[in-house]
């Protein structure tokens, strides 16, 4: 029985640390313009947004140790660099921007409160669950988890029953390839890596049980929420497309403002009056959960590297909600484009850490680490200068890179890297293995 509850515990705090504002607010937008397409950009939506983050929890259950442990096969000091970067990344951006949209898509709207107010109050909450560490996975496993399901489920049940069940004309020549696109952009990747270092700490503070029995933990606490991952973003996407032909989305708006208003719209319409209050706790408690997730998990990391110390902990935490407090004042979208460029360049080589890690023992060389994520990364230097400096040679050497239109020209590369560096790796060991036999006849 305990450890049923653990499983469905450790599940729903792994699902809701993944779940912050922009995996709610981009499916409905998706099955918006994907219209009667919606179930095929949902496939490729899943490749991205569910089967890569959960590939990530998978390979922290192999490794069980920290973010150090994904990349220390490239080198230590490689390890050491990407996993600071990582953590300053997730603080200047993603955990201030749950603090920005909690504010311009539920507070503001209501209270018409100031940012410097809402995001003081949002970080200061944030801290006092940080501090009580071991409590974080029960805390948002037995409570928070179970209200923002019901929540969605009421949103999305409601939603399909209430609607006219009509769809418009696919906005999309490739549906699935847009859905792969725009899971992508959900950059869940990261969130794989960081929250699930919280997720085995968290279990390591609440379980003695063997490095075995915490891997089929965490394995299957990976499966579980990504199922739920897949039934919510599939239940969102169908909705926008269901209530594409009675919404009208102004399309002047910036695309974030569209999906905000497009899942009020559909809360509204499905809940009345009552969606509008539905939807603001919703996103609050989404961004809540991940903000908690992602300072924690860099407290823990500093608090590891600087020799296990509660007082670095409490430091890291502190610093990490301040920083959230003074850049949460820039407005939702201003921090996207700032996030931008530095994602090129580091969200990629997160996707082939994460796939490196899972493969067996035999396949996961040093030697093939560093070939693919040197490769990864040369080809990742287009997409970030056509981001920041933009010119018409750089677009005519991304013309001849496939995929590089879609900024994922590093894929291929990458995939080629991995498929020869094996390849090499296994010629060399049959040669080595071949000689030992050799010289054991002679």
């Amino acid at each position: 029985m305990n450890k049923t509850k653990d499983l469905f515990i450790t599940s729903f705090a792994l699902f809701s640390l993944f779940f912050g504002a922009g995996n709610l607010l981009l499916p409905p937008l998706l099955g918006y313009n994907a219209g009667d397409n919606w179930f095929w950009v949902a496939i490729g939506f899943m490749i991205t947004a569910v089967v890569i983050p959960i590939i990530g929890i998978l390979a922290h259950a192999k490794l069980q140790g920290t973010l150090y442990d994904f990349g220390k096969k490239v080198s230590p000091k490689f390890s050491l660099i990407y996993c600071i970067l990582i953590y300053i990344i997730a603080v200047a951006i993603p955990s201030p921007r749950t603090a920005a949209a909690t504010h311009e898509i539920a507070i503001h709207p209501v209270f018409e409160t100031s940012p410097l107010l809402t995001s003081t109050i949002y970080f200061a909450l944030v801290l006092v669950f940080v501090l009580n560490r071991s409590k974080i996975l029960s805390f948002i496993g037995k409570f928070l988890t179970p209200l923002i399901v019901i929540m969605l489920l009421m949103v999305i049940g409601i939603g399909l029953f209430s609607s006219e069940m009509s769809t418009s004309i696919s906005q999309f020549e490739t549906p699935m390839v847009a859905g792969i696109l725009e899971g992508y952009q959900t950059f869940d990747a990261i969130g794989a890596v960081v929250v699930g270092a919280v997720i085995i700490i968290s279990i390591n503070l609440r379980h003695k049980g063997s490095f075995e029995d915490k891997k089929t933990l965490i394995a299957k606490s990976g499966w579980i929420a990504g199922l739920g991952l897949f039934i919510i973003y599939a239940g969102l996407i169908s909705v926008g497309a269901y209530y594409g032909s009675e919404i009208n989305i102004n399309e002047n708006l910036s695309s974030d403002m569209q999906r905000a208003n497009l899942l009020r719209g559909i809360s509204i319409a499905a809940l009345g009056n009552f969606g509008n209050t539905v939807l603001s706790i919703l996103i609050s408690l989404a961004c809540f959960t991940t903000a908690i997730g992602i300072i924690a998990g860099t407290a823990d990391y500093f608090k590891g590297l600087l020799g296990n110390s509660q007082l670095v902990y409490i430091c890291t935490a502190i610093i990490a909600c301040v920083f959230g407090v003074i850049v949460g004042q820039l407005d939702f979208h201003s921090i996207i484009i700032i996030a931008i460029p530095v994602l090129y360049f580091i969200y990629p080589i997160t996707i082939v850490l994460i796939l490196l890690n899972v493969l067996p023992k035999q396949y996961s060389t040093p030697f093939v680490f560093r070939a693919v994520v040197i490769v990864t990364f040369l080809f990742s230097i287009p997409d970030v200068l056509g981001f920041i400096s933009p010119s018409d040679s750089l677009s005519k050497l991304i013309s001849h890179i496939p995929l590089a239109k879609h900024n994922l020209g590093w894929v291929i590369p990458a995939l080629l890297t991995l498929v020869i560096s094996i390849f090499k790796k296994s010629i060399k060991h049959r040669i080595k293995k071949s000689r030992n036999d050799k010289h054991c006849d002679a």
